[in-house]
């Protein structure tokens, strides 16, 4: 085969839920894909099935990104691989689990803050020191709407990732043209079992759009923002505008349907 090869990218949490369909669409789009997982490297079905489908050139990485030095190694672990630098860092893996104002401690905020902020941080400058010469890579961070109107929910989180937003214009300037750094801002997307069909629907109602966002359109928003050479240091909500609302509780909390 001639020509030029496939971009890269590398994707953190890319087996599972928003980070499997960020995989399937940057498959589709031709790209060759480095998918992170902390220990698992098995691709969801639907993953897998593109993966087959498009002849897609990829390879699993396991890191734990709580560990301050699997930033580093990971991307040399991808570069070995490949034999190049990633041209597209999505990083999409986070930690969320549930605190609030009384509930905080310091290893709460440690955690959270080790992998969503910490750790997109040193895979970003290793992605950058690591380009070649006139390359410009691109990077994703994957946020939350909540950064616009947060509330007093999963607070180590949401701080984590109100710094990992902040971080996104002063990164672009820091950079200038050697990398593209922009982020796209979900609103519920995936339900787990903490939620029913019902309450779902309710909320989806709430929303400016009536609807949620579903995994392809945060998918579609990663590719628009990789692709687009002329965009750097723009955060895209895509969350059928909750961040427009000023909501009193996380999601999981709201719209319970009442028991008689």
């Amino acid at each position: 085969m001639s020509g030029n090869p496939a971009p890269l990218a590398l994707i953190t949490g890319g087996f599972r839920r928003v980070g499997a369909a960020i995989a399937i669409e940057l498959a589709r789009a031709g790209y060759a894909l480095a998918l992170h997982g902390r220990s698992d490297l098995t691709p969801e079905p639907a993953l897998a099935d593109v993966l087959a489908a498009q002849r897609t050139n990829w390879h699993g990485f396991a890191a734990d990104l709580a560990d301050a030095d699997a930033p580093q190694a990971l991307v040399d672990s991808v570069t070995a691989h490949f034999g190049r630098a990633p041209d597209l860092l999505v990083n999409n893996a986070s930690l969320f689990d549930y605190d609030d104002w009384q509930t905080m401690s310091a290893d709460m905020l440690h955690q959270h803050f080790a992998v969503n902020l910490f750790a997109p941080m040193l895979l970003t400058r290793a992605i950058v020191a690591g380009a070649g010469a006139g390359a410009t890579p691109a990077i994703v961070q994957i946020i939350d709407q909540r950064v616009r109107n947060p509330n007093g929910d999963q607070l180590s989180y949401t701080l984590s990732k109100q710094a990992l937003a902040e971080s996104i214009r002063t990164l672009a300037r820091a950079f200038g043209a050697r990398a593209r750094v922009n982020g796209v801002a979900p609103g519920l997307t995936l339900a787990t079992s903490d939620y029913d069909g019902a309450q779902m629907a309710r909320l989806a109602a709430r929303m400016p759009l009536n609807r949620l966002s579903d995994p392809g359109d945060i998918a579609r928003a990663v590719r628009y923002l990789a692709q687009e050479p002329a965009i750097t240091g723009q955060l895209l909500f895509v969350d059928g505008g909750a961040h427009m609302l000023s909501l009193e509780r996380d999601f999981v909390f709201m719209d319970k349907q009442d028991q008689a």
